[in-house]
């Protein structure tokens, strides 16, 4: 390659200034005549159709353009036009010399206008005042709001598995829906089709907890005087028909004990049948004399409660020689059991615990220390019941 060619090579990305231009143009007999690199002027009339911006530089010392000539294909040239100058960067090229210098121009009105929008929402940006978070102390905005809510009042007010569950849904279905905009800007519309969304998808019951969390952040934010109407007065859902637990049949209960024997399925699932334990309070069972005992994950205010299930007569010949209890994943254990019996599903264990105690003649004050519930008005006050008492009813668990 020629002296010539490399240095054009060279340049041909870069901006060519007039000097170095006058310097290359200088014959040389040995160059590449491939590659040739020219100044072409741009005319008065062309210089006049130009931005304001830009018309003073190229009337000025004929620095008016600079172009590349190169070769394209074998009988034609293609002309490439560059300015780069005070944050501008054009290029025009075309194989006609008029058609790249009319593009040339209009790319110079784009790239104007182009800055023009860039200083005008610049100043707007540093004149408009920070977009308002807070009112008193008190988040104005969806995420922030709810966060706040959660945290200072929600949390105090429910179980940590209700609380779990309600942040769950809120990460997944509604912050993606709703971001972190404006309270007020949230209409009733814009909560419709999230509920609606979740239905379509067949997520009733989701789109049930999901629309009572609205309504209540929605009543929270009216109340705290940051938001007027809770739109969600206007949004329509449909009440989920919960399902409740359907017991296991006698026959379904051996099945299910017989078919896991030998494994550590057998023991998990009997002490789901004959303790009432609800599944997320699994984990938490220990043995402790002639009890199972575990946490009553039902309780309020991050109060800790355990319950205490005798070890009845059902239970006790699958503990035989175990001192620890250890679940595997609920997961797990839910798949097993949909292994062996599809048409029941996990808490069914804990139905069919209630409604052998029924069926044996348990007393219902007994049932209910044994599965977490509330005696009810004054009993959950003035009621102790004695472990004397709560074994004695136990052993009417007793069935084939």
């Amino acid at each position: 390659m020629s002296r010539y060619s490399a240095t054009v090579n060279h340049l041909a990305a870069d901006t060519i200034t007039v000097e170095k231009l006058n310097a290359l143009v200088k014959p040389d007999k040995e160059a590449d005549k491939q590659n040739e690199v020219e100044i072409f002027k741009f005319t008065k009339q062309e210089i006049l159709k130009m931005p304001k911006q830009f018309r003073k530089e190229f009337r000025t010392a004929g620095c008016t353009a600079h172009v590349l000539k190169r070769k394209s294909g074998k009988n034609n040239w293609n002309y490439l036009i560059r300015y780069r100058r005070n944050g501008y960067n054009v290029i025009a090229s075309s194989n006609n010399l008029e058609e790249a210098k009319s593009k040339f121009i209009e790319k110079l009105f784009a790239a104007d206008q182009n800055k023009k929008q860039q200083i005008f929402k610049s100043i707007a940006q540093s004149t408009q005042p920070a977009p308002l978070t807070e009112v008193n102390g008190i988040p104005v905005t969806f995420d922030g709001f709810a966060n706040y809510y959660f945290e200072t009042f929600y949390k105090r007010k429910v179980c940590m598995e209700t609380y779990r569950v309600t942040q769950s849904n809120y990460r997944n279905h509604v912050l993606p829906h709703f971001g972190n905009v404006l309270l007020t800007t949230i209409t009733a519309h814009k909560c419709q089709e999230l509920i609606d969304r979740l239905i379509d998808e067949n997520k009733a019951r989701t789109s049930e907890n999901v629309a009572t969390m609205l309504n209540m952040l929605f009543t929270a934010a009216v109340k705290h005087t940051v938001l007027q109407h809770n739109p969600m007065d206007m949004v329509f859902h449909t009440k989920h028909q919960r399902e409740h637990g359907k017991a296991l049949s006698k026959d379904e209960e051996s099945k299910l004990l017989a078919e896991t024997a030998g494994t550590p399925y057998q023991l998990m699932f009997a002490v789901g049948l004959y303790t009432g334990l609800r599944p997320n309070e699994y984990k938490t069972a220990i043995i402790e004399d002639n009890f199972i005992v575990a946490n009553n994950s039902k309780r309020k205010n991050g109060k800790v409660e355990l319950k205490r299930i005798p070890i009845n007569p059902m239970l006790k010949p699958y503990l035989g020689g175990v001192t620890d209890i250890k679940f595997v994943r609920l997961e797990a254990m839910r798949m097993k059991l949909k292994q062996i019996l599809p048409n029941h599903k996990l808490y069914d264990l804990r139905t069919t615990f209630y409604t052998r105690c029924m069926e044996c003649g348990v007393a219902e004050v007994a049932i209910k220390k044994f599965v977490g519930h509330t005696l009810g008005g004054l009993a959950d006050t003035y009621t102790d019941l004695s472990d004397t008492f709560l074994l004695k009813e136990s052993e009417k668990l007793n069935y084939v």
